[in-house]
């Protein structure tokens, strides 16, 4: 491939390169890291071997924009992003390419991710410690980063009124005796809290 024009979009850090076949595509020097950026220059011509390196930079380019675009619309965590992008049919590769990319520069984050899936679960949920845990987990979330956003949440939120409050939904629903702690345990509660507040 020969090069017939690069120069730098609007999206910081991204390059729009035309090749002599007239297609043109998007790059970012961290998608290139087996060629130095200042070798990409009009009318240079690559081999083979780079030319593929350039085009799985533009792949890796393409899977970020619309990335970015799901996380323009809210949090995302990395392996919920991911799998949105891997029913897009986008390969494995460059999802991981770009994903790196976008945690790096702090635009995806697993942490952001479940402080504000956490906010936005209380509204309409009351949950205990160990239930918040398994859904963020089962979000993809690793242990570490979860129990770290838990115990933030519940330094904000006082979990013995979010226990209280469940309680008082469960017995509106009609649960007494077994059905009732059953339902408070299922939810998260530990037992001496539910005792605590009965």
């Amino acid at each position: 491939m020969i090069v017939k024009s690069i120069y730098e979009t609007s999206y910081p850090g991204m390059y729009k390169v035309a090749g002599d076949s007239g297609a043109a595509f998007f790059i970012r020097p961290e998608y290139l890291p087996f060629i130095p950026f200042d070798t990409i220059e009009t009318n240079v011509e690559f081999d083979d071997e780079k030319t593929d390196m350039l085009l799985d930079a533009g792949l890796a380019c393409v899977v970020e924009l619309k990335a970015v675009e799901y996380l323009a619309r809210s949090e995302q965590s990395r392996f919920g992003l991911s799998r949105k992008l891997i029913e897009k049919k986008y390969e494995k590769k460059y999802i991981n390419m770009a994903l790196d990319f976008l945690e790096s520069k702090k635009y995806l984050s697993d942490s952001r991710f479940s402080r504000a899936w956490l906010n936005s679960r209380k509204i309409n949920h009351f949950e205990g410690r160990k239930k918040l845990l398994m859904e963020l987990q089962s979000r993809g979330i690793s242990k570490e980063i979860a129990v770290i956003a838990v115990d933030e949440f519940f330094q904000e939120n006082d979990e013995l009124e979010i226990c209280k409050r469940a309680l008082e939904r469960f017995i509106k629903k009609g649960k007494t005796d077994e059905k009732l702690y059953e339902a408070m345990i299922n939810a998260g509660f530990s037992w001496k809290m539910v005792k605590e507040i009965k």
